[in-house]
């Protein structure tokens, strides 16, 4: 948490706004995911300390953020989700990990779908593990994350795609130690 606020506060240049919504109560927060003119900074601290406290009138704008191109903006958007415990998140974090459009932002939504737990999780991460197993693929990290998170989730129905994932050169270790965790 602290490395997402000391980054929003670099960014706001260390501005009074900053100190506000750091300040402001809930209401004051959702009042200002629809303030028009704030910068996305301003938004994501917004987002971001609501969906660490719960309150679901983050979700749409966690779910945009976790779909933005700037790592460091995805990664706070999935740690508030994961936090946040709304039910519609699996499924966006899914369609999110499963779009080949946006695969290269995948790796947050990969991630969340690990810690969420949710029934969807192990399908998804088997569907792009597999369509990104070919030799030449440049989202290799986005592989990875599958293979690490099917391993976390230890879910039989991997085997096959685990096994296929072994001949992938940077994802063979991650692939055995999957392998070893079904057991």
């Amino acid at each position: 948490m602290n490395d997402v606020l000391e980054r929003l506060r670099t960014e706001s240049g260390q501005s009074p706004p900053y100190e506000e919504l750091l300040a402001a109560d809930p209401d004051a927060l959702a009042a200002s995911l629809t303030s028009a003119g704030l910068p996305l900074w301003a938004r994501e601290l917004a987002a971001y300390r609501l969906g660490l406290a719960g309150d679901r009138r983050a979700f749409e704008p966690l779910v945009l953020l976790l779909n933005h191109r700037d790592p460091p903006r995805c990664a706070a958007a999935a740690e508030a989700l994961a936090v946040l415990g709304d039910p519609r998140t699996a499924r966006a974090a899914a369609a999110l990990a499963t779009n080949t459009l946006r695969t290269a932002y995948a790796l947050q939504p990969v991630r969340l779908l690990t810690a969420l737990r949710a029934p969807e999780s192990a399908p998804v991460l088997m569907a792009t593990l597999a369509r990104l197993l070919s030799p030449h693929d440049p989202y290799w990290r986005v592989a990875l994350a599958c293979v690490e998170g099917l391993g976390a989730l230890a879910d039989p129905r991997s085997r096959e795609v685990l096994t296929r994932a072994q001949s992938h050169p940077r994802l063979a270790v991650a692939a055995t130690a999957a392998l070893r965790a079904l057991g």
